[in-house]
Parts: C-alpha cells; sequence; structure tokens
C-alpha cells in the first residue's frame, strides 16, 4: 500500500462509543489500520475531545497528515465534569442526535474541493454506535462493526429479544432478585454451557417492560446483520465455542484480538505518542513497581465506569489492609457515586508502607510488570484481556454490562479468577486477597494464567497466529471490498 498515491490511500472513519474502555481499543484498531496503510479519521465526542486535551495536553490530538481526530456532539448537556456520562442517558443521545452531525462530517471529509484528504472508503463502528450504518449505506461503502466486548457478553446481548419471548424478564417483582430465580440455567444459548441468568449482563434485571437499556440492546444487536463484517478483540483459542456458534447466526465475524499485542509488533514512534486515556496518568506508579518483588503486588482498579457506595469502599479497603498483602489501588475521583472517594484515615495510616494510590496509571504496563501477583478487578473487558496477556489471575467483583458474563468465563471456564459476593464484606476480599497470593487455588490459578497467556501471544505471532490472520482478512474481505460486491 506504500506506493498508493495519497488519494488513493483507503480512508477508514472510526468511531467509539463515547466511554473510556470503548475508546481505547478502537484507537488500538486505528492504528494497526494505519500501519496497513490506511488513511486514518478518528472521531471523538466534543465532551471527550476536551477531557483528553485536559489530560493529555492541548497538543495530544494534532495527530498526524494520515490520522486525524474530528468531534461530533454527543447530544448532551454540556458540563465540565471529568467523570463518564451516564450510559443509558448517553445510549438515547448518540441514537437519536449523533447521525446528523457524522453525515455532516463524512460530506466535509469528502469535499474534494476544500480537502486533501482521500474520500472516505469504509467506516468502522462501535457496536452500540450502529446509526453510522445509516450512513455507510448512503454512501455505499462497507461498514464494520467492532464490539468491544468479549465474545461471549457479545453472546449474551444477542439473547435479550429471546428471554423476552420466554418469558424470563422483565422480572415479576422485585423479590426476583433475591428468590433464587436469578440461578435458572439458560441451557439453550449457543457455544455457551451452564450459563445462569444471574451471568446474563444484568440490565434484564428489570421490572420494567419497556425498559429504555433492554429496548436500546434489541435494536443495536438487531442492526448488526447490516454490517459488512463484526469484529471482536479477543481470540480463537480462549472463546473458540462461542466464536463458532457467532459464526452462524452473523455476517463475517472476525476474532483480532488481543489488539494491544498486536500493536506491540508495531514499530512506530509517532502512533506510539497518540494516546486515548481520559484521566491523567500517574507514570510514577511504574518506578514503584520496580522496587518490589516479583508476583508481590495486587492491582486494584474498578475501571471507568464502576460506581461503588462509600460503604463498599470501606469493604475494600480494610479487607486490603488486613490481608497484609502490597498493593497497589486506583481510585477515580468518580468511583464513589455522588460523593468524591475518600478513604478512611486510619487506612491510609496502616497501610502507607505498602500501598500506593493513584487516580489513573498506564494498565497495560503494570499488568505487564514482573511485580504484579494478582489483580482485583470489575471484569471490563479491556481489563480481563489485558490480565489474561499478562498472565495475571484475577478476583472478580462485576459491576456492569457484560462483566457478570465475563466473570462466570474467568472463574468456571478459564479457571483464572474468583468471585466476591457484591455485597462486598472485608473478611471475604482479606481471605480470598490471602488465598490468590498464597494458597494452592491461586497457585492453580496463576498456572492457568500463564498458559492463556501463551495461547494470546501465539495468536498475535507475527507469522500464522489466527489473530494476525483474522486482521489481514477482514481488511482484504470487508474493508477493502466494495459494499456492493
Amino acid at each position: 500500500m506504500g506506493s498508493l498515491s495519497f488519494l488513493q490511500k483507503p480512508h477508514a472513519v472510526c468511531i467509539p462509543y463515547p466511554a473510556q474502555g470503548h475508546i481505547n481499543p478502537m484507537l488500538k484498531l486505528a492504528k494497526l489500520l494505519h500501519h496497513k496503510g490506511f488513511h486514518i479519521t478518528f472521531v471523538n465526542t466534543e465532551y471527550n475531545h476536551k477531557r483528553l486535551l485536559k489530560s493529555r495536553g492541548p497538543d495530544s490530538l494534532n495527530g498526524l497528515p494520515t490520522f486525524q481526530f474530528h468531534t461530533i456532539p454527543d447530544g448532551l448537556p454540556p458540563t465540565d465534569a471529568d467523570a463518564t456520562q451516564d450510559i443509558p442517558s448517553l445510549c438515547q443521545s448518540t441514537k437519536k442526535t449523533c447521525l446528523a452531525p457524522f453525515r455532516n462530517l463524512l460530506s466535509m471529509l469528502n469535499d474534494t474541493s476544500s480537502s486533501d484528504v482521500p474520500p472516505v472508503t469504509c467506516i468502522i463502528s462501535d457496536g452500540a454506535m450502529s446509526f453510522t450504518l445509516d450512513a455507510a449505506q448512503e454512501l455505499d461503502i462497507p461498514e464494520v462493526l467492532f464490539w468491544t466486548t468479549s465474545a461471549c457478553g457479545f453472546m449474551a446481548y444477542l439473547q435479550c429479544h429471546q428471554l423476552i419471548d420466554k418469558g424470563l424478564t422483565p422480572l415479576k417483582d422485585e423479590s426476583y432478585l433475591t428468590n433464587g430465580y436469578l440461578d435458572t440455567v439458560i441451557d439453550w444459548i449457543p457455544g455457551m454451557k451452564g450459563i445462569r441468568l444471574r451471568d446474563i449482563p444484568p440490565f434484564i434485571r428489570t421490572t420494567d417492560p419497556g425498559d429504555a437499556m433492554i429496548d436500546f440492546i434489541i435494536s443495536e444487536t438487531e442492526r448488526c446483520q447490516k454490517a459488512s463484517a463484526i469484529i471482536l478483540n479477543t481470540f480463537d483459542a480462549l472463546e473458540h465455542d462461542v466464536l463458532t456458534a457467532l459464526s452462524t447466526l452473523l455476517p463475517p465475524v472476525y476474532s483480532i484480538g488481543s489488539l494491544h499485542l498486536l500493536l506491540d509488533n508495531v514499530e512506530d514512534k509517532d502512533l506510539k505518542l497518540i494516546g486515548s486515556n481520559l484521566w491523567k496518568e500517574e507514570s510514577g506508579c511504574l518506578e514503584w513497581l520496580d522496587s518490589k518483588e516479583p508476583n508481590s503486588v495486587v492491582y486494584v482498579n474498578f475501571g471507568s465506569i464502576t460506581v461503588m457506595t462509600n460503604e463498599q469502599l470501606v469493604e475494600f479497603a480494610w479487607g486490603l489492609a488486613n490481608s497484609n498483602k502490597t498493593f497497589m489501588w486506583v481510585i477515580r475521583p468518580d468511583l464513589v457515586a455522588g460523593h468524591t472517594a475518600v478513604l478512611p484515615p486510619e487506612f491510609v495510616t496502616v497501610t502507607k508502607e505498602r500501598g500506593l494510590l493513584a487516580s489513573w496509571c498506564p494498565q497495560e504496563q503494570v499488568l505487564s510488570h514482573p511485580s504484579i501477583g494478582g489483580f482485583l478487578t470489575h471484569c471490563g473487558w479491556n481489563s480481563t484481556l489485558e490480565s489474561i496477556c499478562a498472565g495475571v489471575p484475577m478476583i472478580c467483583w462485576p459491576f456492569f454490562a457484560e462483566q457478570q458474563t465475563n466473570c462466570r468465563y474467568i472463574c468456571s471456564e478459564w479457571g483464572i479468577g474468583m468471585e466476591i459476593n457484591s455485597d462486598v464484606k472485608r473478611n471475604e476480599v482479606e481471605s480470598l486477597l490471602i488465598e490468590l497470593m498464597e494458597g494452592d487455588k491461586g497457585k492453580e490459578m496463576k498456572k492457568k494464567a500463564m498458559e492463556w497467556r501463551q495461547m494470546a501471544k501465539e495468536a498475535t505471532a507475527s507469522l500464522g497466529g489466527s489473530s494476525v490472520q483474522n486482521l489481514e482478512n477482514v481488511i482484504n474481505q470487508a474493508l477493502l471490498s466494495s459494499s456492493t460486491d
């Protein structure tokens, strides 16, 4: 592709769902495509564009001549808060308001009289931003949907309509949350065994027949059929059965993960400078980890969306303190619902010699650091995959979306995690941390995690890896093909 003239370059417009856990993998994919010869236009919302400039510096989104950033409004009232927006509100707003400004952006990019960029040849959109399919259809260009979930989480979303048809959701009343009903086994999901209702994304735990999030999920998953292809940030060996089942239900499905391992094979200093963290990273944590023994530190991070009560924060804190383990804990300012997260002063005093608190960090580097021995996580898919690729076993406290499904697979299918009760108590946190870091079960989980790490590396090896081949295939079979083929 390097020999193509500038205006002949394929031009991919990449538009993530506007939350941290969706922006990160989309930017990695965009960088890989740029390395393969694509001109890239990366589309953030105006709100997140401002946050990126605030966290990474005023020139951080200048990009490159062939890797440009643009914005569209998200339709929500403006705010200066440095936090993830309300997800249900964001889902409704993007679906209703973003198509028109996105169309306008495409028109501007394709205006050859005022632009020196090549015409748009394909769109890669987050699976939860499927309004872009309409724009791709109008331009008669391919559109690939990127679902940033696990394959098992994606499959669980696809079942929402059937769960309603079978009368399993909405719940009859609130008592169904606690009376054992959620332990009902769902034995008809293709490629998934032994899944219970509690392992399905918790949007189904509603008593409202007109629940907006359920409607949104059904709408977005049904529109998948209109895509040229679907890509997932996973690898075949990890989720083979589910990926096989998905391929019988949908347009071509390509597993191209882990994207961060694929990107590690790319030597491009300019691309490495383009980052996507919405919070300012505290890089000093890596020097702190350098001073610790191998496999001695528990890393604690609940991601970019999880919010907890102050009581839950305190239970986690004392569980960590009482375990006597060395830990590094990332606490976003908006981690506690409605308040700034504040830890008990006694906790800070007791743990100051063996604990590091940070507001955000370069997580991939942290998880792959030799001193990290375990990960207390919310089971978001990026975190889960990064942990697997680093060979780090997990303690799981799923909070939202498909994190419950990921948790089930981490603990029951892959053998690399243990779950904490959603009603978190310090004694359980303490005992699980001790088991993770020094118990027989912890040692077995570490062994399994290292085996999965090896398989992840093989999938992204430069020659012959399944994810390497799938990335080439999705480029040649979907992104570079005419939508009318």
